[in-house]
């Protein structure tokens, strides 16, 4: 069995099962596999690589051989699904006359983005700063909390995941993005995620106290920074526990940092996840999905109060004020209000809630099932009653599924992470949940 610290973001690259799925792979497609694997350096969850993809469009994508998997992972960035014509159509209009602006100017593009953007936020979230990705965001939003409140200090959920730079991972909480590091900066100080399921008490609210004793303690602290619906293993907290937190950032000028890079624009149902709660963050991270797959296109937003860094640099990136990014970003936004996809990923949601819920009753494998919109966790147990991790049965699941045309991420070793493009039809949803099930019955029935 693999270490848990391993397993916390994904699937590992080497174990019985990945040795198994190669040996399956057609001879041309290995090839290229092991080409890509003697090119690039390898890193945990990405090298080497599953199969070699060729195509990609709606929910699917397709590899050398024309073998089709529904994508319910993608990597968050195919909310309104790949190759999506309406947004192609968009960044062609406006590679035909600006593909390129240099720092130092704007252009109409980015300024039609931002406005847009900023209108879908509260009243005073009205500043933007854009950058090329996700992690570039946090980054910019770890600065400008520094300008804003003159601590430098940040408080972060443990086992959390912000980006890859060194000040990213500084805030996040995983293994194998840590190893080697040595110390990092900025200092952070962990408190636990709100998660119920794997505790003896129901209510998260608990959870804040940690939060609480850690700014009654160090007066340093100038940044809370979470996900506010956790996407790996899809942790919901109740809005008691973000109104709490809410309440402790403000009395204790701790600026509130939501990172809605892989969850928002719809994919729980609303436009921003923070809606769900009531709440209203001081700034918020914004990415991946952002750019409809096309473009890589990330943002800040936050409040005009805290437009006091004219004299540094937060980003300063050469793709900045992308013109294309901006595109597909207006028109990503444009599709979703277009084709009323808030309203049917609610819809969708009730669905899933149903039948997820049915398989959970049906079979012992299934300890816990938790989800909101299209984004969902199935987590497997041995036991119900000591829900000690299914870890090697999650993987050969996971196997099952590719071999049968559906790929997901696994994530702490034993949830099935379950997030489709917001587009799927639900005659595609109930494929996929059908594939889901088989693969289940056939290890809960061993």
């Amino acid at each position: 069995m693999k270490e848990n610290n391993l397993l916390t973001e994904g699937d590992v690259n080497f174990s019985e099962s990945r040795k198994n799925w190669y040996q399956i792979i057609d001879f041309d497609t290995m090839s290229l596999l092991d080409a890509d694997a003697n090119l690039f350096l390898h890193q945990s969850l990405s090298t080497p690589c599953l199969d070699v993809i060729e195509f990609c469009e709606g929910i699917y994508i397709t590899n050398t051989s024309g073998k089709k998997y529904m994508d319910f992972h993608g990597n968050n960035v195919h909310q309104i699904g790949y190759r999506n014509k309406y947004v192609i159509d968009k960044v062609k209009q406006q590679m035909d006359t600006l593909t390129f602006s240099p720092r130092r100017y704007t252009n109409l593009a980015v300024i039609d983005f931002a406005d847009k953007l900023t209108s879908l936020l509260p009243s005073n979230l009205n500043r933007v700063l854009l950058a090329p990705g996700g992690t570039s965001a946090v980054s910019m939003a770890l600065k400008l909390a520094k300008v804003v409140t003159g601590k430098h200090k940040v408080v972060s959920l443990t086992d959390s995941f912000h980006g890859a730079s060194l000040d990213a991972i500084a805030v996040g909480g995983e293994e194998q993005f840590k190893k080697y590091m040595g110390h990092l900066f900025p200092e952070t100080k962990n408190i636990p995620q709100p998660v119920t399921y794997r505790n003896d008490f129901d209510d998260d609210v608990y959870y804040v106290d940690a939060l609480e004793n850690i700014l009654k303690e160090d007066d340093q602290i100038g940044a809370f920074i979470a996900e506010t619906i956790r996407n790996t293993d899809v942790q919901i907290p109740s809005k008691a526990y973000w109104k709490r937190v809410r309440e402790l950032c403000t009395k204790y000028n701790v600026l509130l940092i939501l990172d809605e890079i892989p969850i928002a624009f719809g994919r729980t149902g609303k436009m921003f996840a923070f809606e769900h709660y009531d709440i209203e963050p001081d700034i918020i991270c914004l990415g991946k999905g952002l750019g409809a797959g096309i473009i890589p296109t990330a943002a800040i937003v936050t409040r005009n109060d805290f437009n006091i860094a004219s004299d540094i640099s937060l980003g300063h990136f050469t793709h900045e004020k992308n013109p294309l990014g901006s595109v597909a970003a207006l028109a990503m936004i444009a599709f979703i209000e277009t084709n009323n996809l808030l309203e049917k990923v609610c819809a969708d949601e009730t669905f899933m809630r149903r039948e997820l819920n049915r398989m959970k009753e049906k079979y012992s494998l299934i300890g816990d099932v938790r989800g909101i919109g299209l984004l969902w966790g199935i987590e497997l147990v041995t036991n119900k009653n000591t829900k000690e991790k299914a870890i090697d049965e999650a993987e050969k699941i996971m196997y099952n599924c590719l071999n049968n045309g559906l790929s997901f991420k696994v994530s702490q070793g034993n949830v099935l992470q379950l997030c489709p493009p917001l587009i799927i039809t639900r005659e595609q949803l109930t494929q996929a949940l059908n594939i889901i099930e088989k693969a289940i019955a056939s290890i809960n029935n061993c």
